[in-house]
């Protein structure tokens, strides 16, 4: 029914070494499915030197072995994706059908990356000096602390283990402790596909107090880390003191732009499935809409239909298309969001309100005619919210669009040529998404600007962040 929960250290599974620990809850019954423990000062020292030792014997693996290593922690992903998307099922809250896409989408990851770590290629500059010869290598930076969110459970582990050990660089992963079970199963695939000990430790405890062990650690080289932008803010101040290279993945606060000659029904039609995505728990999350004065009623009216008609329920029921939310801190959060643009003169289009009592299932809500000072229009709501706006002209939208300090993804809808090349090359944005919502996939970058975070993960960018750079000049006497 549920992973057995455990850490990963050297090796070995095991418990804490001082019994503390904490109850994961299923956020669609608000029951506890198991006890995870949480690592003692002592454990975090183990998981440290355990990596320094993985890495010393993963670094010169050859590249064509661990990819043999790693692509075979995807084929075993593939076969366990019914098992692991349950159990992501039970401890995020996403429907089941979500799930096994994520898991599915994760083995891709590590087959990605197992390739890629093959073509980690250096180069051959010609030499102004006679007789010598000048090479620039690359190598893996080191042992990597990696951190990750509830949102996500496959993904975003399978992102940084992957990138980690396809570079050639061992890693310590702390997942969510509200989502522990997806990650431990994935490294359990590591484990049965013949991952050395040490290469990939898996820890969990009380968040801030893991992050500041691990990251001032001087076995740590490389800090790797997505979740919200104070946090991030803090992990790399923390990254800075020791010079250690850091990838921050933080929140965003997507615009979607909606140009007035577009087909409503379709556009809709995308943008709801995008929107309710995961309960709006997304950081690429379709979030702040501006339609184009001309369509803005038929959108709004359109899009309110189509959420209101959303099944929603226990992930692991048939036919469900979203599931509840992760939390009750999400719960809470989004009621203040509704309230707060109700107050500033926001419609309630539909939704708006809990269902229920049991769980934390909110009803999928579009709020009509958004005022700017509403919450909503400036913070990440990060939960089945739509704030709708009208607009009038291009230059307008666009410095809405731009005006947050957030920079992570960014959508518009049009069916001009122009208009598309225009408004992609005009978003302040890591990630545009033109006519639908799909930004990410193993092979594509996946990064934000501004506050949004630094660096990319995927593509060939994410393997190089676990790279270092060195050159070589050698006279031959």
């Amino acid at each position: 029914m549920y992973e057995e929960l455990a850490m990963y250290i050297d090796g070995e599974w095991c418990q804490g070494s001082d019994g503390a620990g904490e109850d994961v809850i299923n956020p669609a019954t608000e029951e506890a499915l198991a006890r995870l423990p949480h690592a003692a000062a002592a454990d975090l020292d183990r998981a440290l030197a355990a990596a320094s030792r993985g890495f010393a014997e993963w670094r010169v693996t050859s590249a064509y072995d661990r990819c043999a290593i790693i692509y075979k922690a995807g084929e075993l992903i593939r076969e366990r994706a019914d098992a692991i998307a349950r159990t992501l099922t039970l401890e995020q809250g996403k429907v089941f059908g979500e799930a096994r896409m994520e898991v599915m989408v994760s083995a891709d990851i590590f087959q990605w990356y197992a390739e890629e770590g093959r073509r980690a290629y250096g180069r051959i500059i010609p030499s102004r000096i006679p007789g010598a010869r000048q090479m620039v290598v690359r190598e893996p930076v080191g042992p990597v602390a990696a951190f990750t969110p509830w949102n996500f459970p496959a993904v975003t582990p399978a992102r940084k283990i992957a990138g980690a050990l396809g570079a050639g660089c061992s890693c310590i992963i702390k997942p969510s402790e509200e989502t522990p079970g997806t990650a431990i199963a994935m490294v359990r695939a590591l484990e049965d596909a013949g991952l050395p000990a040490g290469v990939v430790n898996v820890v969990f405890g009380v968040p801030p107090v893991v992050s500041e062990h691990l990251i001032k650690s001087p076995i740590i080289r490389k800090v790797t880390f997505t979740g919200s932008i104070p946090v991030g803010k803090m992990l790399t101040r923390m990254a800075a003191e020791g010079m250690k290279r850091t990838t921050m993945e933080l929140g965003g606060h997507a615009p979607v732009i909606v140009f007035d000659d577009v087909d409503v029904d379709k556009v809709t039609s995308i943008a709801v499935a995008g929107k309710y995505r995961n309960a709006g728990q997304v950081c690429v999350s379709p979030t702040r809409f501006f339609v184009q004065d001309k369509v803005y009623k038929s959108f709004v009216t359109q899009f309110s239909e189509k959420a209101a008609a959303l099944k929603v329920g226990d992930g692991l029921e048939a036919g469900m298309e979203m599931g509840p939310l992760a939390n009750k801190r999400r719960v809470e959060a989004v009621e203040g969001f509704v309230s707060d643009a109700v107050a500033c003169g926001a419609g309630l289009s539909t939704g708006g309100e809990r269902i229920g009592n049991q769980g934390y299932f909110f009803a999928p809500t579009v709020l009509d005619d958004v005022p700017d000072e509403a919450r909503i229009m400036n913070e990440e709501p990060f939960g089945p919210l739509a704030p709708m706006q009208p607009f009038s002209n291009f230059e307008d939208v666009m410095e809405k669009a731009n005006g947050l300090p957030f920079g992570l993804a960014a959508y518009a809808f049009t069916t001009s040529t122009k208009r598309a090349n225009a408004v992609s090359e005009a978003l302040e944005s890591g990630l545009v998404g033109v006519n639908h919502c799909a930004i990410s996939f193993a092979e594509t970058p996946f990064g934000g600007v501004k506050e949004s975070g630094h660096g990319a993960e995927g593509g060939i960018e994410g393997l190089e962040a676990y790279l270092s750079t060195k050159f070589i000049t050698q006279l031959n006497s």
